[in-house]
């Protein structure tokens, strides 16, 4: 595999949960990757990082400070970058309730920083992480993340000759991420009490590792001005507690602030704007030529009115594929309890 070997390459919240994994699986898979820069504000997780890739055996890394709010900073950090992967964010939907305007700051300002230093530099690839919420948003966070969503696929109609190309891929809830359900059940479990918002609550499921398949594949394929879906299984909140606790007793306390029953990807809004292929859907831009990206993909229009939602999707998750999972994903000596 070549794609990215002699490419320098710069990930936006590279020491989060996806940015981790994306460092080890490029380091894994592109060993002659030119430059990998982490792009992070906290020094203190970037000390931590540097510790699994020191220098002597890793000089491709580099750590930089810098917040994505600071333009001029970021666009700094972009000197000899060829491959843009824009994961920060500010992601917990209570937080985001009650501090609107850092939200709006890092997910709408930071976005619009990533997309104006990749205008002014020699990027060559833009790949934005969007989310569920983004969906038809009751949230503030969703509400973000949809206009960043809307930035990055409107940035590639200003490149003029340019080549450079914008897209997004927005996935589901993802296992074992920072201040997600699966690690919040396994700690709650100890107390021998799990408790749940709502028995009809619903989520789509993807690994680290398969979110990142998903972007080299964006990295890799894409045209320019798509945002990209994965075909993947929903689970109820029901099974999550199940597979981890089977044993411990439920309790049910409401939905939070700005949650969601089902989460949904593609709105039937969408729809009209929709094409599906081997295991993705494609949501483009209502101004653009859908029978290019037809050919190109080698893809078929959605019904009008399809809509992709974590209730009334047609694969799921049960209690033991979820176990298997998490032994797989998260903790591979993970034990009922």
């Amino acid at each position: 595999m070549t794609m990215l070997n002699n490419e320098s390459v710069l990930i936006t919240g590279g020491t989060g949960s996806f940015g981790k994994m994306f460092t080890k699986m490029i380091l894994e898979r592109y060993p002659d990757v030119k430059r990998l820069v982490i792009y992070s504000r906290d020094e203190l997780k970037q000390f931590e990082m540097a510790q699994l890739y020191p220098i002597e055996k890793y000089p491709q890394v580099r750590f930089f400070i810098g917040d994505i709010r600071d333009g001029a900073r970021f666009k700094r950090a972009c000197e000899g970058i060829d491959i843009i992967i824009h994961a920060a964010a500010l992601k917990q939907v209570p937080t985001a309730e009650y501090n609107p305007d850092e939200c709006i700051k890092t997910n709408i300002g930071g976005a619009q920083n990533v997309i104006d230093a990749a205008l002014s530099t020699n990027v060559k690839i833009v790949v934005a992480l969007s989310t569920d919420k983004a969906a038809a948003p009751i949230n503030l966070y969703g509400a973000t993340k949809l206009v960043s969503d809307k930035l990055f696929i409107a940035a590639n109609n200003i490149k003029g000759n340019r080549d450079l190309r914008f897209s997004v891929v927005r996935y589901g809830n993802v296992m074992g991420s920072r201040g997600s359900v699966i690690p919040f059940f396994m700690k709650k479990r100890e107390e021998g009490t799990i408790p749940i918002t709502h028995k009809d609550m619903t989520r789509f499921n993807i690994s680290l590792e398969e979110g990142v398949d998903m972007v080299l594949w964006a990295i890799e394929g894409a045209i320019g001005s798509e945002i990209f879906v994965p075909k993947i299984p929903s689970y109820n909140i029901g099974t999550i507690a199940r597979a981890i606790a089977p044993n411990c007793h439920v309790e049910y306390i409401g939905m939070r602030s700005g949650e969601k029953l089902h989460e949904e990807m593609i709105t039937e809004s969408d729809s009209y704007n929709t094409i599906e292929f081997d295991r993705y859907y494609a949501i483009l831009p209502t101004d653009i030529d859908k029978q290019k990206y037809l050919k190109y993909y080698q893809a078929w229009e959605v019904q009008n009115g399809f809509k992709y939602n974590s209730g009334t999707n047609t694969k799921w998750e049960t209690v033991e594929s979820m176990r298997d999972k998490i032994r797989k994903y998260v903790d591979p000596n993970f034990i009922p309890l």
